[in-house]
């Protein structure tokens, strides 16, 4: 058998072992299934709701509440606050690392130039001289290219953008947040406010009431057992009066905090305007616009469309590789050989590679990307699915709230006159105490309950502008990137 018979006999086993051998990723598939929006029903928990083009909030959707107040604070927290810190750091995180998978498609050109003195000892000195000294220069540069032939690191870069996009779209998610926050905690504030005015007015009536009863307990009428139980609901009163004020300190710590101050920049704050409620009103193309009005869904589905890519980058592992490499340069003893022929030198080194045997991590690496996609669509659906909760709930809280409000101002309005009339016939000397008493806390507990259904009412208001976005475009975002491919059911 002839050595070029041998030759090509060893190359047809070897590429046969190479194929044999390569490793597979058949059998490794994704099971996500991302949900469609229409088909989360919503029509019978959004019945009877005014549908308007113009019920998406704006993007300063705030100013709605009607204290000029509080636009100032939300700017001062969007410009201060440690929160839109740490999310503008990370959008710098993953933008540094689109550009990084950007450079790594790119081919390198080094060049390098160093000098040498050396002294050989005697026992290294191949003549045998004793005293050899040696000067080396060199100047040379080298290439590399991995050339991109299944588009592996397009894909990844495609995927690292991606990654960027939602990040950049999560500070757009962290701004509302923020300014929902912000809203909620003077809203909390004001309430704060009104809580100690309650509890400071229950103060004077039971002093009132308890002056009423010295005077009748010094006329004979009341007994001391009943003047002291007036002592004790003062006494109560009091501490209701401390409660109040205590919270109304943390309402403004709360707030100086969310702005990225210290506590003392909540008692700069003047006390809230009592606040204008948002009216009951949907977008009439609800659900289908909230995809791309939430920042938070469109983050996921930019993470969907990531995964996705990392998925085919992972593939293209699985196949040959080519990769360039060469270099060129001089290197002499003496300086005036440095550029002859003599000195020159250069070499190329095209190389394929192919995976024949891993241990199976190439098959693990896509088990782990798929895994990655799986996850990333069940959040994206979580979100969608939680985004229309959100919106149905809170409509359905504030159309209802109204009317609760209404009952409750005519139950508070009952016991005031009742309060009046009690406490001029206590002071006449013909009233019952009990019927005082009973009165005073039916009066006390009726204009808490309305401050606190006021109170909500705002606070659903707000919640209702974050769950439709808060005025959120994807096309407003800084890079103006394309939306995200339309996920696949």
């Amino acid at each position: 058998m002839s050595s070029k018979t041998l030759r090509t006999g060893l190359s047809l086993v070897l590429v046969s072992m190479i194929l044999a051998g390569c490793a597979s990723y058949s059998g490794l598939n994704t099971e996500g299934k991302s949900v469609d929006a229409k088909t989360l029903k919503a029509g019978q928990s959004l019945s009877g709701v005014t549908l308007s083009p113009a019920a998406w909030p704006k993007s300063d959707w705030w100013k709605s509440l009607g204290d000029p107040q509080l636009d100032g604070l939300i700017r001062e927290a969007l410009h201060d606050s440690p929160d839109m810190q740490i999310a503008d750091a990370r959008a710098h995180q993953a933008s540094a690392a689109a550009y990084a998978a950007d450079a790594a498609r790119m081919p390198t050109l080094d060049a390098s130039a160093g000098i040498s003195r050396s002294r050989l000892a005697k026992d290294q000195d191949p003549l045998g001289q004793g005293d050899a000294y040696a000067t080396v220069r060199n100047i040379s540069a080298s290439f590399n290219y991995n050339f991109d032939l299944w588009g592996g690191q397009r894909d990844a870069w495609e995927a690292a953008l991606g990654q960027a996009r939602a990040a950049e779209v999560d500070q757009q998610a962290a701004q509302l947040t923020l300014s929902a926050d912000v809203a909620r905690a003077y809203s909390d504030l004001g309430q704060a406010h009104i809580v100690y005015d309650l509890s400071n007015e229950d103060l004077k009536r039971t002093k009132q009431m308890l002056d009423l009863s010295q005077r009748r307990l010094s006329s004979g009428i009341d007994s001391q057992y009943q003047f002291q139980q007036t002592e004790s609901l003062e006494a109560s009163s009091e501490a209701s009066l401390i409660d109040a004020e205590k919270r109304l300190n943390s309402a403004k710590i709360a707030l100086a905090v969310l702005l990225g101050k210290g506590p003392d920049r909540g008692n700069e704050i003047a006390r809230p305007k009592i606040l204008q409620a948002s009216a009951v009103a949907l977008p009439s193309v609800l659900p289908a616009e909230l995809l791309g009005r939430r920042p938070d869904l469109v983050a996921a589905r930019w993470r969907v469309e990531a995964a996705s890519k990392d998925i085919a980058a992972s593939k293209t592992q699985f196949y040959p590789n080519l990769n360039l490499t060469a270099a060129a340069g001089a290197e002499s003893l003496l300086g005036d050989a440095m550029f002859g022929s003599a000195s020159r030198f250069f070499n190329i080194a095209p190389t394929l590679s192919v995976p024949i045997f891993d241990g199976g991590r190439l098959r693990a690496n896509l088990d782990a990307r798929d895994a990655d996609y799986d996850l990333a669509v069940a959040q994206y659906n979580k979100s969608l699915v939680k985004a229309l909760g959100d919106v149905s709930d809170t409509i359905n809280q504030l159309r209802d709230i109204g009317r609760q409000i209404g009952a409750q101002q005519h139950a508070t309005e009952i016991a005031q006159d009742s309060y009046n009339t009690v406490v001029q016939r206590y002071g006449s000397g013909i009233g019952n105490y009990l019927d005082v008493l009973s009165i005073e806390q039916q009066l006390l507990q009726a204009q808490r309950q309305l401050a606190n259904l006021n109170a909500e009412q705002i606070d659903l208001s707000i919640q209702l502008m974050q769950a439709l976005g808060g005025g959120f475009q994807a096309e407003t975002i800084a890079s103006a990137n394309p939306a995200p491919a339309k996920l696949n059911n």
